[in-house]
């Protein structure tokens, strides 16, 4: 199918206080994705892009309301679905990494029980085979002792480990169309980002999966992405090529971000 596999067009909304009070954080949000691409948003802490992407699985936290806009995944408006109908493509079609994988992850259940679990939803089965599904998944982001791991607790995992696990759930377990990746790295050691990054990607190409990297952490960008989407205080101030965007910025929002990177960088 042509065109892009997920478009957001004229997105705004905000947040409603316990008081009432109503404060609009996105204000006419629109990028697309393009198949098989690996797309970048990025912007500082509280520029909108990880509620954006939030808002297309409809996990926003509570107290959020849209104001306007459509999220169309295939050309479906997914914030006009029932819950019934969105859940068909939770997880299934789109799937996502969050920031913190041991706090997405159930502390009570064991690892392989998620992933196996979650096979079974998607797939139906036998317990045998789905944990057979859970612990190939786990081999294959390069997890050590898959078998013995399958049986720990998210507690147990080191954050990278965690991490690697959580991909194993959104990108191999679920099988999904659109990948969309929150911060994947944050609070990870350099090294871990790096493995984390090259894993991501690798898989993601090998399957021609799409991909939508929310990060402030442009030197990944640089490196792995094909398009980026800037933002900047809730709207949208740039979009274009990466090869672009890092050569030749139109936005001052944009080149003041990327010379403060350069800087980092430097200062590093």
């Amino acid at each position: 199918m042509n065109g892009p596999i997920l478009e957001i067009d004229g997105f705004s909304g905000g947040f409603v206080s316990r008081a009432g009070e109503f404060t609009p954080v996105l204000h006419d949000v629109s990028y697309s994705l393009e198949r098989g691409a690996v797309t970048a948003v990025v912007g500082e802490t509280g520029s909108g892009k990880s509620v954006t992407a939030l808002s297309v699985l409809q996990l926003q936290a509570p107290g959020f309301r849209r104001t306007g806009g459509q999220i169309r995944f295939d050309g479906t408006d997914l914030l006009s679905l029932d819950a019934q109908a969105l859940r068909a493509i939770r997880g299934r079609r789109i799937s996502m990494v969050f920031q913190d994988a041991r706090a997405a992850l159930n502390p009570v259940f064991s690892v392989g029980q998620q992933l196996a679990d979650t096979w079974r939803l998607h797939n139906g089965g036998s317990r045998a085979a789905a944990m057979e599904k859970a612990v190939d998944a786990l081999r294959q982001v390069q997890i050590p002792e898959p078998e013995r791991r399958a049986r720990q607790y998210p507690h147990e995992f080191s954050g990278g480990m965690a991490q690697r696990a959580m991909i194993a759930l959104a990108a191999l377990i679920c099988t999904p169309e659109l990948l969309l990746l929150d911060e994947p790295t944050t609070g990870l050691d350099v090294t871990t980002q790096a493995d984390i990054m090259e894993l991501l990607l690798d898989l993601a190409r090998s399957r021609g999966l799409t991909v939508c990297l929310i990060t402030h952490d442009l030197g990944v960008v640089a490196e792995t992405c094909d398009h980026v989407v800037v933002m900047n205080r809730g709207r949208v101030v740039e979009t274009g090529s990466a090869e672009r965007i890092f050569t030749a910025p139109q936005d001052p929002y944009t080149r003041r971000l990327l010379a403060a990177s350069v800087l980092t960088e430097d200062a590093g």
